[in-house]
């Protein structure tokens, strides 16, 4: 994007900065309140709002705040969270419902600061250290900042200013030279702690005041101290990302993002630089084809990435800080690049994390499985909405190009625009019907205030990589992925658009074997597993309750004949996974305190399947059981040879170790055991059967299966 970032350069300032940027951004980003979204990611923004935002029970959110300590280690991020995106959705919205419950709890959280400007949910003996399970105090008051100054930035509140302050000073009080360093007070390499860098340097430009600022530097130099995560450091070096800190993705990223903010503020090009490294890095290395990265929540090093629901894969955190990074380096670089990765994310990890009516978020969402869905208080439950709530303010931005005001368009989606300039206010109104089909028609107005030498503005509109045969029926020049119209003067422009979106195949080696996975516009698609085989693939943000596979197998696997089976278990247990997915990490148990002579694990389908080959995966081990007791007997597979039929053994589990049911022996997770008859079978059903363990609690017992498998 070399072309135009170098003939960019400010025009507008969102929000009531005191300070200036010093490093101007090349694209502004657009107030929510002056971009109005329909089609397919308007819905979803609208129905966070609706379902999510406006339904949140606010009381457990602030009740760690009144009642010292709160319940959980970091229960205090989710108020400042909620009040971020809550914000942001009614600047769009311009809902009284959610305004009302909005400004309640932003004085109520207010109310909660203590005189010395804490407003954490700790007790005064474990404050700002690492302390067992108190050990977040900083990284809350970071998000009680991000959530206070949205709020004053979009209402000119000024108690929201003042307590933002205030925390500020604490933190200026408590930290630095001569002072607690601040990597004693966070968790993974006191990243955690640091992140604090992003409100800390936007209270230096709400408020003018260098100290904040120069709070901002030590916490860039605290990088480098013994036992910090050496951020500048390691990325100048070349080194990769998973080798910055110990690689926490969630946390490496906040601070990211606030570097960012830092260099715009500052001036200081090196900040940026190093942003962009592990950006680059992160898309080279880390980054999976649905728009987010890590598992295990941490960066990992080469290029392995699995898909399995085990593996914890994409935290939702950790797609909404990424899109921040692709935000706040699109707002500085104008890059085409950071523009195409937001939208992966938005249209995939982002909206397939989103239960698709905005009432539920995915903790982790997998590239195969099922999604989990919770509604359970979670950090990512907090963080889904606030992705959601920053996409208006990337679909329309503006700059200069050439000289000229530019509005520069970001989305293909049904939309409306109001974009203030220096002299003239423009509009754009979007009719689309994209992503069903690919034509838009642009009506692009610019009304004009007053004589301005700079006449008026030309039009950009990305051009995506995934749009082929992109055409507009209106002369323009295609400019490093911008199609940039310049129109007439007084005139208003009419701009029909159509391209193509055509299915994509998409080629990876996973563990020696080649797999596909298929795209179709910005969507990535999936198998729905519930479905036939010639049923084709559905987009994987639309998937909701049934298993899905989004890299395919080029070859047939040697899969089981009761894969996606009905499930059943002689206790249903506490473990919501399952025995027919093909991850054995994703186990179930029948665990419910009690004792029991027997427990098993079965699977059944409609019509009957010819099967030789028998397989049990031993699932998760516990001290208080998970295995079978085989001092008597060991397990044993059965089978239903008539549809609802009596249950018939066909082989014992060989292989099975010798154990107790206080002692599992050798016996490890994960362990399969295999029997392959002479002749094949017709069956309905299989099972697993044998006697639970009680581990060290003999007043319980239960059994675990990590997969349950039968095939020809």
């Amino acid at each position: 994007m070399v072309g135009i970032a170098l003939a960019l350069f400010a025009v507008a300032q969102v929000g009531p900065y005191r300070v200036a940027d010093k490093l101007p951004d090349v694209f502004h980003e657009s107030s929510p309140s002056d971009v109005h979204l329909g089609g397919y990611i308007g819905q979803r923004i609208a129905d966070s709002e609706v379902n999510r935002l406006r339904t949140v029970d606010l009381k457990p959110l602030l009740e760690g705040f009144h009642h010292r300590p709160g319940s959980h280690p970091w229960i205090g991020e989710h108020i400042g969270k909620w009040i971020h995106a809550a914000t942001l959705a009614w600047a769009n919205e311009r809902d009284p419902e959610l305004k009302t419950k909005l400004d309640a709890a932003v004085k109520e959280l207010i109310s909660c600061q203590e005189p010395d400007g804490y407003l954490g949910t700790y007790t005064p003996d474990k404050r700002f250290g690492l302390y067992e399970n108190a050990d977040w105090d900083v990284w809350v008051h970071k998000y009680d900042q991000i959530g206070l100054l949205t709020y004053y930035r979009f209402t000119g509140y000024k108690p929201a200013l003042d307590c933002s302050r205030k925390i500020g000073d604490l933190m200026i009080a408590t930290f630095g030279p001569g002072k607690k360093n601040i990597l004693s007070a966070g968790t993974h390499m006191g990243m955690a702690a640091t992140s604090i860098l992003e409100p800390m340097t936007l209270l230096y430009r709400h408020t003018g005041e260098a100290k904040y600022l120069d709070f901002a530097k030590y916490i860039v130099s605290s990088w480098e101290e013994p036992g910090g995560p050496k951020i500048m450091s390691t990325l100048e070096a070349g080194k990769p990302i998973d080798q910055v800190g110990n690689g926490k993705a969630y946390e490496m990223l906040s601070n990211l993002v606030g570097l960012c903010e830092l260099a715009r503020a500052t001036g200081e090009k090196r900040y940026l630089h190093v942003a962009e490294l592990a950006w680059d890095d992160i898309v080279k290395h880390e980054l999976y084809i649905t728009g987010t990265a890590s598992y295990y929540e941490h960066f990992h090093p080469g290029t392995d990435l699995p898909n399995q629901t085990s593996k914890n894969v994409g935290e939702t955190c950790v797609t909404v800080t990424w899109m921040q990074l692709c935000q706040q380096l699109l707002r500085l670089t104008g890059g085409a690049k950071y523009a195409e990765e937001f939208e992966r994310s938005e249209y995939n990890h982002l909206a397939a994390a989103q239960k698709p009516d905005g009432s539920a978020w995915c903790y982790y969402t997998s590239l195969e499985g099922k999604k989990p869905y919770t509604t359970e208080t979670c950090c990512c439950l907090s963080s889904g909405p606030r992705g959601m709530a920053i996409i208006p303010e990337t679909a329309y931005m503006t700059g200069i190009l050439d000289g000229q005001n530019t509005v520069f368009v970001n989305t293909l989606e049904t939309s409306h625009a109001t974009v203030n300039l220096p002299g003239s206010t423009t509009t754009v109104d979007q009719q689309s019907s994209f992503p069903n089909a690919g034509k838009s028609n642009i009506t692009f107005a610019t009304h004009f205030k007053a004589e301005t030498p700079m006449g008026a503005a030309k039009l950009a509109i990305r051009i995506p990589k995934w749009a082929t045969n992109f055409r507009a029926d209106v002369p323009g020049t295609i400019r490093d992925g911008w199609y940039v119209i310049k129109p007439k003067r007084e005139v208003t422009l009419r701009v029909h658009l159509s391209f193509d979106m055509p299915l994509v195949k998409n080629e990876s080696m996973i563990g020696g074997e080649t797999y596909l996975a298929w795209t179709k516009g910005p969507f990535v698609l999936c198998k729905d597993m519930s479905k036939a085989a010639d049923d084709g693939l559905v987009r994987f943000a639309d998937v909701v309750d049934d298993r899905y596979r989004i890299w395919l197998p080029t070859q047939p696997l040697a899969t089981s004949a009761f894969q996606d089976a009905k499930e059943s278990r002689s206790v249903e247990g506490n473990v919501d996974g399952s025995i027919c997915d093909g991850d054995p990490g994703t186990f179930v148990v029948t665990f419910d305190g009690k004792k029991h002579e027997s427990a098993w694990f079965a699977l059944n389908l409609e019509s009957p399947v010819e099967v030789s080959h028998f397989e049990f995966v031993q699932g998760g081990l516990f001290h208080d059981g998970g295995w079978f007791d085989s001092s008597v007997e060991p397990p044993k597979f059965e089978v239903q040879i008539a549809k609802g039929g009596k249950w018939m053994t066909i082989a014992p589990v060989v292989g099975y170790p010798k154990t107790t049911a206080t002692d599992r022996g050798s016996l490890k997770a994960g362990d399969a055991f295999k029997v392959d008859m002479l002749k094949s079978v017709k069956v309905y059903g299989v099972r697993v059967i044998g006697t639970p363990a009680c581990g060290d609690n003999p007043l319980q017992s239960f059994a675990s299966c990590g997969e349950l498998i039968a095939r020809p």
